[in-house]
């Protein structure tokens, strides 16, 4: 997100001499995407952030494809997949192409023994079910239910949970995950037709510095390989740092729905985009206004994009037999829209209660053998009259 923050203790300048209480140096990090020309920030540390102790091992986290080129759409019922104590081992990826993994996630232990970094992707974490406290080596953000936590790649952090019943809908992006375009100016800033704005998204607030030397394990993950690392010191030593890279929460309950006379096209929930997908947030609003509206969608064809809907809460008036925690799955090339009666019911509805995430790629999705494994087999037949 293009826009400036700093927490802790800072020098005047950057790459001058910061000095501790007791003359030593605190160790200056350049913390950024894309070579030098991505967002960066400036972080300032107790010990080299730089100390290997031990490399351990790997093991894979590739996703299992069952169906490589798929053509059928899909109903999945999320809540199926069964809980784990692990924070990554509960983690399914159950849709996948070379730009995004769609995971689903249900950890039950309250936190983890070790950090993690993702060097692979950015991470964006929807909050279903759950909340507790993000931590970072950049802050801490305090998280529940409607949260999306965006989490730059190479961000060491780790989850704590206040209760051991959680849902997450992760989106895993090989590009980075941005605000979306048409809402900023040329200076970064949000618009004011954009239907969120700065104030509404919530950085790291509280930034713990941790000055202990051991043994800290880092699983870090590298081209689809967990590798457990040791490092010689605390990896929340920071005491200060300043930039425009670093992760936040927005809660999808403040996204504000533009609404027309007619039904809007999907774009207008447009939350996140990047260059190979974008994420749509559908909150309670008010059907369209005009007096012979169709408030249900129209059918239509998605021919350059799969698109992934994932359902959190609410009445669902486009869709028969829809529950919290179910994804459709509907593939480019064949068209799709409301179940039969849904368009006929939705005439002289005045409003939805409707919660969901939507994700629209522009590279076919793949399906994984943890998808199969709670798919409905026939959705795709569920809208023969």
């Amino acid at each position: 997100m293009p826009f400036y923050h700093k927490l802790g203790n800072i020098p005047p300048k950057r790459h001058t001499i910061f000095r501790k209480p007791d003359g030593n140096l605190y160790y200056e990090q350049l913390f950024g995407t894309i070579g030098f020309d991505g967002m960066s920030t400036n972080s300032y540390h107790e010990h080299r952030p730089t100390q290997v102790k031990e490399i351990k091992g790997s093991y894979s986290v590739a996703p299992k494809i069952a169906i490589k080129n798929n053509l059928k759409s899909y109903r999945l019922h999320g809540f199926n997949i069964a809980p784990e104590n692990d924070y990554l081992q509960s983690r399914k990826i159950v849709l996948t192409n070379s730009d995004v993994n769609i995971i689903l996630a249900a950890p039950q232990e309250l936190t983890q023994d070790y950090f993690y970094k993702n060097t692979d992707a950015d991470e964006l974490i929807f909050i279903h079910k759950g909340s507790g406290k993000f931590r970072s080596h950049l802050g801490n953000i305090d998280f529940k239910y409607g949260d999306y936590l965006l989490i730059p790649r190479g961000t060491i952090y780790k989850m704590d949970f206040d209760t051991n019943d959680n849902r997450l809908f992760i989106v895993e992006s090989k590009r980075p995950i941005y605000t979306p375009k048409r809402y900023r100016n040329w200076f970064g800033q949000l618009l004011e037709h954009s239907p969120f704005c700065e104030r509404d998204l919530r950085p790291p607030y509280e930034l713990e510095t941790n000055n202990e030397k051991g043994d800290f394990l880092i699983k870090i993950k590298k081209q689809d390989e967990v590798f457990d690392m040791v490092y010689a010191s605390h990896p929340f030593d920071v005491v200060g740092y300043d930039g425009y890279s670093f992760p936040y929460a927005f809660s999808i309950h403040d996204f504000e729905p533009i609404t027309g006379r007619i039904h809007q096209p999907p774009p207008v929930h447009q939350t996140f985009e990047t260059d190979a997908f974008v994420i749509c947030s559908f909150v309670p609003r008010l059907y369209d206004y005009h007096p012979q509206s169709i408030p249900a969608p129209y059918n239509h064809s998605n021919i350059d994009s799969d698109e992934v809907l994932y359902y959190v809460d609410g009445d669902f008036m486009s869709r028969n037999d829809i529950a919290p925690g179910h994804i459709s799955l509907h593939p480019a090339g064949i068209p799709h829209g409301p179940h039969p009666g849904a368009a006929e019911r939705s005439i002289g509805k005045t409003e939805t209660e409707e919660l969901a995430v939507m994700v629209d790629t522009f590279k076919p999705l793949m399906v994984t053998e943890a998808a199969m494994q709670i798919a409905d087999d026939d959705y795709h037949k569920s809208w023969l009259e």
